[in-house]
């Protein structure tokens, strides 16, 4: 029982030793519509499902193909079985970042992603990090000490509900893999 907890869907997840058997939707939308950006430093709650609703937005401006929308969907669903980690702290924890990368590679697995290119991975992380750049931008009114990246679309950083997030979250699910 250590080993494991349970999730919203009353299945139990055992972290350490992954299984994309174990990866439910409805656990990863309602945790990550739970769970706030920046470990809660926002003006106001900003989710991670919006967030990643957003980086799916912003692929779609990009032309960017379903494969490459649904990761970036996905991209911090471990987050939802482990939680967020600020960015500072999280590349200093080596047995952290271990972890994280199998369940990541467990939540694509379920979502019949697989592993992606080097080229994959470098659009989802720029579209992420121009994502967090502009969130900071209008939710935080702080501009980093880098270029400002270009934004193809109207991204969404209205404070919404958990519950919102949640359906939407599913939704762009069911239509990146219908």
């Amino acid at each position: 029982m250590n080993d494991t907890f349970l999730a919203h869907s009353g299945t139990f997840v055992t972290p350490l030793a992954p299984n994309p058997a174990q990866v439910h939707i409805d656990d990863i939308a309602h945790a990550l519509s739970l769970i706030c950006r920046g470990n809660g430093h926002y003006k106001y709650f900003y989710s991670v499902a919006q967030h990643c609703i957003n980086c799916v937005t912003e692929a779609r401006a990009r032309g960017l193909s379903k494969r490459i929308q649904l990761a970036c969907l996905m991209h911090d669903g471990s987050e939802a079985y482990l939680g967020d980690m600020v960015r500072p702290l999280k590349g200093h924890i080596e047995e952290y970042l271990e972890i994280e990368a199998k369940m990541q590679a467990c939540v694509y697995a379920h979502f019949g992603i697989g592993d992606l290119t080097e080229e994959e991975s470098a659009a989802v992380k720029t579209i992420d990090d121009a994502v967090l750049y502009h969130e900071f931008l209008v939710i935080n009114h702080h501009r980093f000490d880098e270029p400002e990246p270009q934004i193809y679309a109207a991204l969404d950083f209205a404070e919404r509900p958990h519950t919102e997030c949640e359906e939407k979250f599913k939704m762009l699910l069911k239509e990146l893999t219908a």
